[in-house]
């Protein structure tokens, strides 16, 4: 037969050193009671519903549960009762929903209620692929298990890859992810965002993005162009003293510089960029399949613009240009794929801050400002196209603009005025007719008369 007990920590303690051999039940509480066990001590309740079924309830192991925790939390479930309600149904039914909630993955809410949702919406079709295509490797495990370690790796993955994802890029798929999450919440479907406030960790700024955000968009002067240059040689022949001192000091097995082109990448590369204008991300991606020498051409897909125009575009090379990817590609062995500037310790793609340090060096021998940023080489490009009188669809076709309204905002003033040119010609036309406009003033008022004709007051 079952013991009667106050059921207070000390009278529980007790029992944990000598294990009563039967249930044993609370003064207080009817039902109440601990069951002694190989485990320790359980916490349970005994209960009747409005039906009349008598159902036990358990609420815990001593230790897990103080004493004074079980004794409230059989209250609670008391205070229930007395309700009409079923307080250990109600423990299943929360179970159930929450695995059930658990078990609500990335893929049936975004491919049910999230598509049904989104085919209202003005680019709903392409916010549900980008999800799907951005987070394929999530898109079978429950929506509550993602987590803020889930994302740092996906931010890390997408930045490593061979053609890294610009930041604007990714968050605009991590912000299409974060909009479908909240609007699972708001109709719990699931219990809260399980990303709310994780934000994507926004890298340290390239050279294209310090230009983008702050530098001033300026063109190179003659002297400047010259500088540069000079620049460009001192490096070179900076590298080419380092090595021979090198070699002379017990590495001989180091390669030879006096007899290359080219001492390493840097060279090839700033030229590439002036002579091309192309973006330095375009730069590092750029591969040897996207070259055609023969035809001085490159075709390639421009990465800051994929997103919207991903197919490849056709840039034509000067001679200059060419001749520079001429001896590179030859003191390369003359590959026929694989990436035409990689990096000179992994082979893989040169990282986005990699051409910092260099450029520093390159501007310190040549003289040049030291706020002149590396980007201003594909402003000066631009610049100089525009000044020389290309007009602006060719620049901003070479340029690889988005669209020519950011040729025209940021170049346009550079060109030559020619609609000042072009009245003065309208005025050179009309004066050379003068004589024939005396002519017809003579002819009466009804003729039209030339504003600068002389006239004669008769």
């Amino acid at each position: 037969m079952a013991s009667t007990l106050k059921l207070t920590a000390k009278a529980l303690d007790q029992m944990t050193k000598t294990l009563p051999s039967e249930d044993v039940f609370d003064t207080d509480l009817p039902g109440y009671h601990v069951r002694p066990g190989k485990r320790g001590l359980t916490f349970r309740l005994y209960y009747r519903t409005k039906a009349g079924k008598q159902r036990i309830l358990t609420l815990g192991r001593y230790g897990t549960l103080t004493a004074t925790q079980a004794r409230d939390n059989a209250k609670e479930a008391l205070a229930v009762v007395a309700q009409g309600g079923d307080p250990r149904a109600l423990i299943e039914d929360a179970k159930v929903e929450i695995e059930r909630q658990q078990q609500q993955t990335l893929r049936a809410y975004l491919e049910g209620p999230y598509t049904a949702f989104q085919s209202r919406r003005k680019d709903g079709r392409g916010t549900v692929s980008r999800i799907r295509r951005d987070f394929s490797d999530w898109l079978d495990r429950p929506m509550g298990s993602l987590a803020h370690a889930d994302v740092e790796r996906w931010q890390a993955n997408q930045e490593t890859e061979e053609k890294p994802r610009a930041f604007s890029t990714l968050k605009r798929s991590y912000d299409a992810l974060a909009a479908l999450l909240a609007h699972a919440e708001e109709r719990k479907v699931i219990p809260t965002h399980p990303l709310k406030g994780v934000k994507l960790q926004k890298p340290a700024l390239t050279e294209e993005e310090l230009a983008e955000l702050g530098s001033e968009r300026r063109y190179l002067d003659p002297r400047e162009v010259k500088a540069l240059f000079a620049g460009i040689e001192a490096y070179q022949d900076e590298k080419r003293d380092q090595r021979r001192r090198s070699r002379q000091h017990g590495k001989a097995y180091l390669p030879d510089l006096d007899h290359v082109v080219y001492v390493d990448h840097v060279a090839p590369w700033i030229l590439a960029m002036f002579y091309t204008g192309f973006r330095p991300g375009d730069l590092f991606g750029l591969r040897w399949e996207h070259i055609n020498l023969p035809f001085a051409t490159i075709r390639k897909t421009i990465e800051k613009t994929a997103h919207k125009r991903p197919e490849p575009q056709t840039f034509p090379l000067s001679a200059s240009a060419v001749a520079i990817f001429k001896a590179w590609h030859i003191q390369q062995e003359s590959p026929a794929s694989g990436l035409v500037f990689p990096s000179p310790r992994t082979g893989k793609r040169l990282d986005r801050t990699s051409m910092q340090k260099p450029w520093a060096a390159v501007r310190r021998l040549a003289g040049l400002p030291v706020d002149l940023q590396l980007y201003s080489l594909r402003h000066n490009f631009a610049s100089q196209l525009v000044m020389a009188g290309a007009d602006i669809l060719t620049v901003s076709k070479l340029m690889a603009h988005s669209s020519i309204e950011t040729t025209i905002q940021f170049y346009a003033h550079l060109a030559p005025d020619h609609k000042r040119e072009a009245v003065e010609v309208f005025a050179r036309v009309m004066d050379g007719s003068e004589e024939s406009a005396k002519l017809a003033n003579e002819d009466g008022p009804g003729m039209m008369k030339h504003p600068g004709a002389v006239h004669n007051g008769n």
